[in-house]
């Protein structure tokens, strides 16, 4: 049983929209295999429209949600022609997501699927989250299912992205949940020196870490809470921007990702994690991946840039194929609702 499938992944970073085309095969267990790849950069227009989602009207995020996915299409297709791809299954799109307060029932990932497929003809599936929320689960961590399925060589497997999430097995159960925020506040501090992100970790190496600042993150309820759980931006500006008042750009940096590299040893070596597969944009961050390893005798697995990069987007494009032949694509024992269940709406 084969499926050539495209996963589409916009995150919290704002980086641009990344795609990757995958073929996936199940015999006893799935295999894959990355058949072509690309990140597209958002325009500076698309990224502040994006950025500033969540303060629009609704009418004004209604038409946004149209919009982006009328963006999403064309790019899409426009990735197709340039590749000359076919026997393509499906496009599988996670969306952007904009609010998420799955306390309050609702997660939103704009980029209506409906569009993508007029402007591709293709089989759409996207809005993986909302059900899993309306269920009463967090609506994240999703990537596990594919942990589970694609890189079971591994003990865990730890994403840097925006945010830091981390999926492992724990008396044969898949758990996974978000560690704390990485590039959604790193990244903010970097455009304050007009850089869109710490490339290297080259501005933070040069702070002083600023210890009550420290101690003030490290003291955040979340880090206390049991899991599943997972961050939003909403979390960060009520809990997170408020601690750097009156203290140096350059050392909120240095502070900042002591306190990531702090919160993901601590999870490593609490549940005496050996193997850890890295991916995501924070993988490059040369600083926070020197401070993680002085931290835990774990084994720190860097893989190919493909994997690096694209390890999302192969994933949603799994739990599409997943979806379509209706199959569990979300697990319940990493979100937090009641069971596992088959997420997406298709069109």
């Amino acid at each position: 049983m084969i499926f050539q499938a495209i996963g589409l992944m916009s995150g919290t970073s704002l980086d641009g929209l990344d795609i990757c085309f995958a073929k996936f095969e199940k015999q006893n267990i799935w295999n894959f295999k990355i058949l072509k790849t690309e990140t597209i950069p958002y325009s500076e227009e698309w990224e502040n429209r994006l950025r500033n989602s969540i303060h629009l009207s609704p009418e004004n995020l209604l038409e946004l949600h149209s919009d982006y996915g009328f963006y999403l299409g064309k790019t899409v297709k426009n990735f197709i022609e340039k590749y000359q791809l076919s026997n393509i299954d499906l496009i599988a799109s996670h969306g952007h997501t904009v609010f998420h307060q799955p306390h309050r029932k609702f997660t939103l990932q704009i980029g209506d699927g409906r569009a993508i497929k007029l402007e591709t003809n293709l089989p759409v599936i996207y809005d993986f989250r909302s059900q899993d929320v309306i269920m009463g689960g967090n609506g994240a961590p999703l990537v596990p299912i594919g942990d589970d399925l694609l890189f079971s060589q591994y003990n865990a497997c730890l994403n840097l992205g925006g945010f830091s999430n981390i999926s492992l097995k724990i008396n044969n159960q898949r758990i996974a949940f978000d560690i704390a925020p990485v590039n959604i506040i790193l990244n903010n501090l970097a455009r304050k020196f007009k850089k869109n992100f710490d490339e290297n970790g080259d501005l933070s190496r040069t702070g002083k870490i600023n210890e009550e600042l420290l101690s003030a993150l490290n003291s955040l309820k979340f880090y206390q809470q049991p899991h599943p759980k997972s961050l939003g931006i909403e979390w960060c500006n009520e809990n997170i921007f408020s601690l750097f008042e009156n203290i140096e750009t350059i050392d909120i940096l240095a502070t900042f990702t002591e306190h990531v590299a702090q919160q993901i040893t601590k999870v490593f070596n609490e549940n005496k994690i050996n193997k850890v597969l890295f991916t995501g944009g924070g993988t490059y961050n040369q600083y926070l991946i020197e401070k993680i390893k002085a931290k835990t005798n774990a084994e720190i697995i860097i893989p190919e840039k493909e994997i690096i990069e694209y390890k999302e987007a192969l994933i949603f494009a799994f739990m599409g194929v997943l979806r379509l032949k209706n199959e569990i694509n979300v697990l319940a024992s990493a979100t937090g609702s009641p069971n596992d269940h088959s997420s997406g709406i298709i069109c």
